[in-house]
């Protein structure tokens, strides 16, 4: 005995087989399938072309901060004045005005041996420093831009470095200050440094330092870094002084205005930086 197929209803009340109905069914669903299927490659593919292109604007901002050493104004690295709201002890304002920008040059004799020693891998391209005193001139702070020659990596390498082996805090480590005659900083000398911070960038080829001592040129038997001046409850006299305050804060606002130039066109610095 045999079967014929089941018999449904058209739109016109007209019997016909429910299979045909079940084989349209089949072809909407492998339709839908496909078209999903589509969808879904088709956000694949958006999601792998959006990560090129982000890599890609992480390479050029990375390529483009090789070159700001020459192509951007001194003002615009290390502005005249620099407002640094919060950036004292208890969040007290600080200002710190410009009295010396040293020559652009390499890094022979830049650092001590050590301090020399560990930026090694990264090679030295080019250093641009300068000096400021804050507003009541008690204070002097040398920040310094070590454009390096490393790739990312390189950079990434040598701040996991830094990281893990605590570099940063370690005074046999502290930069050197830049001292220029008839200013303030006249007497600030290796002996004269108090506090520093160092910080390695690895979105740019670029070590941000600062460094900083009194202004009437008294030597430091115990310099600190920043790190540490700047815990709560620090009774050094360097802390006390807010000398960690001076080096941290300055190296964070000229670390700030060089990312804002590597991400916007370069152009004529204004006076002030905050």
């Amino acid at each position: 005995m045999s079967f014929g197929e089941p018999e449904g209803y058209d739109e016109g009340a007209r019997p016909r087989p429910l299979g045909v109905r079940a084989g349209a069914r089949t072809a909407a669903v492998a339709v839908c399938l496909m078209l999903g299927l589509g969808l879904i490659g088709g956000a694949v593919t958006g999601s792998w072309l959006v990560g090129d292109s982000a890599a890609a604007g992480e390479k050029d901002s990375f390529t483009a901060a090789e070159a700001l050493w020459h192509s951007v104004p001194v003002d615009q690295l290390f502005p005249p004045t620099v407002q640094g709201q919060g950036a004292g002890p208890g969040g007290a304002d600080r200002t710190w005005t410009r009295i010396a920008v040293a020559p652009d040059s390499g890094c022979k004799d830049a650092f001590d041996p050590l301090l020399e020693k560990a930026l090694a891998p990264v090679g030295c391209r080019r250093l641009l420093r300068a000096t400021y005193t804050d507003a009541t001139q008690s204070y002097v702070t040398t920040v310094g831009l070590l454009f390096t020659k490393a790739d990312a990596a390189g950079m990434t390498a040598l701040d996991t470095r830094f990281t893990k082996e605590r570099l940063a805090d370690r005074a046999d480590l502290m930069p050197r200050p830049y001292p220029a005659k008839d200013t303030a900083a006249a007497d600030f000398g290796g002996k004269q440094r108090a506090s520093w911070a160092i910080s390695v960038l690895t979105d740019a080829p670029v070590v941000v330092y600062a460094v900083s001592g009194w202004a009437d040129g008294r030597t430091v038997d115990e310099p600190q870094s920043a790190a540490a001046a700047m815990q709560s409850g620090a009774t050094t006299p360097v802390a006390q002084a807010g000398l960690g305050h001076e080096a941290q804060g300055l190296a964070d606002r000229v670390e700030r205005g060089l990312r804002r130039t590597v991400d916007a066109p370069a152009t004529e610095g204004t006076g002030t930086t905050s």
